[in-house]
């Protein structure tokens, strides 16, 4: 059991010198928030510290050295393969089952997002209510119940487009707990000082499955049909189950559960709007999101459309650009805090890079320019995920983490037909454009709104540090010091 806590600041407190110029937070204190000094987000440093063994190499992999998180760190690395694994087989196997209906496809995809964005918020209350190790145990499981499901119905030439609709949203609706449950155990195991280095280690995680689990599936689809990639995919939630199962408790940094009450759920929506810095956020990620988490379709668009390349161009094109979020998952993890300045760098540069795409003149430079755009949008979204746990009240972390998953994956359907219809209206080319002026724009405004909000004073330049967010001298009087 952590020590009581105190009320966590707000980021849109005035700056002063207890806060602005604190190394260390002060033992018993709660949640770190984002400093307006100097735009981070320190670590609380109050619990008490999971025990250590000392790891090789660079603090890039410095959480690794906490047992807990070894587990579910060497867990997820095989979990997150298998999944990517699974959705290249689904996509396959409805292709195959509906005649190569993209109707049936995007239906499925659609019925496998539509839980979380009706039942999402709902999620985040019921993880702030029960222990997360448990929660996870139970939904890693039932994940793996439903993949080994799909997997025996595809192998014995059984399924139909219905069942994958059935098996799909069974998913949404597990994933509607299973995502703020995971986003905010992390915290409990590693402790609040090393979240930004163990949430950038799990994107990591997530791009080195997206890399490795599509070329697998495509392999083995061939080799032996999609039926048995979903049974692959069930047996690799063992490595998770079994991490969570082998973890110590007493190691565990476990927050203090909110007890069940009425309109728990809508406290948490008020809690975030409440907190003007957090809405700006979440503004601006509504934007760089409805354009940037659609930029696959794009990649596709360009690649065939403008540059008149083949399916194996389109291939490596989309891999640069996970290559290039790997590569920025990979250093987000050596910051010891998330800053401020960093999640507006990093929206603010992948905005710019969307632009250098759209006008890039050849296949070569347009690649390029993806590689960069992936190390940019990595910087942004693994500081903005840390910014926001270790920016509000341990008790509201679940409540507060699902309103963010909503928003950061619910915009993404929203903004497809969109991008679609830009590019068949004006060209792939305006498409890109579009989005990278939008990106551009908005990041520019919240900035400035979050610099008079938070009193500070935000510089944005052509060189590192891109964004510059520094604390507002104090005022003096005038010549005889008064006033």
């Amino acid at each position: 059991m952590s020590e009581p806590e105190r009320p966590a600041e707000s980021v849109s407190d005035p700056p002063g010198a207890d806060s602005a110029d604190r190394a260390e937070p002060a033992s018993g204190g709660s949640a770190g928030c984002p400093r307006p000094g100097d735009g981070s987000a320190p670590g609380d440093g109050d619990r008490e510290p999971p025990r250590r063994r000392s790891v090789p190499g660079s603090a890039m992999f410095r959480s690794l050295a906490i047992r807990n998180y070894r587990l579910f760190a060497a867990g997820q690395m095989v979990s997150n393969s298998g999944t990517w694994m699974q959705r290249v087989a689904q996509d396959w196997l409805v292709l195959q089952l509906s005649g190569g209906s993209g109707v049936a496809l995007g239906l499925a995809t659609a019925l496998q997002f539509l839980p979380m964005l009706l039942l999402g918020l709902w999620g985040g209350t019921l993880v702030d209510r029960l222990p997360k190790r448990g929660l996870l145990i139970a939904t890693q499981a039932a994940m793996g119940v439903l993949a080994a499901g799909l997997g025996v119905l595809a192998t014995l030439g059984a399924a139909q487009v219905w069942h994958v609709y059935v098996f799909a949203l069974a998913l949404g609706l597990v994933t509607v707990v299973d995502n703020p449950a995971r986003q905010t155990f992390v915290v409990e195991m590693v402790g609040d000082r090393d979240l930004p280095n163990a949430v950038a280690l799990n994107s990591a995680s997530f791009q080195f499955g997206r890399v490795a689990g599509p070329a697998i599936a495509g392999l083995l689809i061939a080799a032996i049909g999609s039926g048995p990639v979903f049974l692959i995919n069930a047996a690799s939630f063992l490595a998770v189950l079994g991490g969570l199962w082998l973890m110590r408790p007493g190691e565990l940094a476990v927050t203090e559960r909110d007890p069940r009450t009425k309109g728990q759920t809508m406290q948490g929506v008020r809690y975030v709007l409440a907190r003007p810095d957090l809405v700006l956020l979440l503004v601006m990620t509504i934007f760089v999101q409805m354009f940037g988490a659609n930029v696959q379709n794009q990649i596709a668009l360009m690649t065939n459309n403008v540059f008149e390349t083949g399916a194996a161009a389109f291939g490596t094109a989309a891999a640069a650009l996970a290559v290039g979020a790997l590569a920025g998952a990979l250093v987000a993890a050596r910051r010891e805090r998330p800053r401020l300045r960093i999640v507006l760098s990093g929206a603010l540069a992948f905005g710019v890079l969307q632009g250098v795409a759209a006008a890039a003149p050849s296949y070569g430079w347009f690649v390029a320019a993806l590689v960069v755009m992936g190390v940019s949008f990595m910087t942004f979204t693994t500081s903005l995920n840390a910014t926001f746990q270790l920016s509000v009240e341990p008790q509201m972390r679940g409540r507060v983490m699902s309103i963010y998953m909503l928003v950061f994956l619910g915009v993404a359907p929203i903004g497809a037909p969109i991008v679609g219809f830009l590019a068949d209206a004006f060209g792939p080319r305006a498409s890109l454009g579009v989005g990278s002026a939008v990106s551009v724009l908005v990041v520019v405004v919240v900035a400035l709104v979050l610099a008079r909000s938070l009193r500070v004073r935000v510089r944005l330049a052509l060189r590192r540090p891109f964004v510059d967010v520094t604390a507002r001298p104090a005022r003096t009087g005038g010549a005889d010091g008064t006033g």
